[in-house]
């Protein structure tokens, strides 16, 4: 056997099972690491106030890396965005490409004070009227 011929008997060797199996792996380790950001990021949105926004972030990265890589994800999650478009739109904000990350915090800070505190204890609205009508005086 010469080297010419070993050379090519390898190039007819079938390597798309091969590929299909590290494909698969790579798509059930990405599904993995993101379930574990969406727990890891749940488990902080318990924690008191200052870690809730980087845990929401958290749980955004792994909802990224579970509806890229889960078909069936991909299809319960709009399943969801239909039954409960409120609560699922802030999170298709941050989904995009170019996230609104600022807004949706906004969003999010004045649907939680309108919760949880009686209407005349309310200042979030207020606070930010007031600071936009300083910056067009100036």
């Amino acid at each position: 056997m010469s080297v010419q011929s070993l050379i090519t008997a390898a190039t007819r060797i079938d390597t798309g099972p091969a590929r299909r199996v590290a494909r698969h792996g790579v798509r059930w380790v990405m599904i993995a690491i993101g379930l574990v950001l969406i727990l890891a990021g749940g488990l902080a949105l318990l924690t008191p106030l200052p870690v809730h926004f980087p845990a929401l972030l958290v749980v955004v990265a792994g909802l990224i890396l579970v509806l890229r890589s889960s078909y069936s994800a991909r299809r319960t999650f709009i399943r969801m965005q239909r039954r409960h478009p409120k609560v699922v739109f802030p999170l298709r904000r941050l989904l995009r490409r170019e996230p609104e990350v600022m807004p949706v915090a906004w969003q999010q800070v004045l649907r939680t004070e309108r919760m949880v505190l009686p209407r005349r204890w309310r200042f979030a609205g207020a606070t930010r009227r007031r600071i936009v009508r300083r910056r067009r005086k100036a």
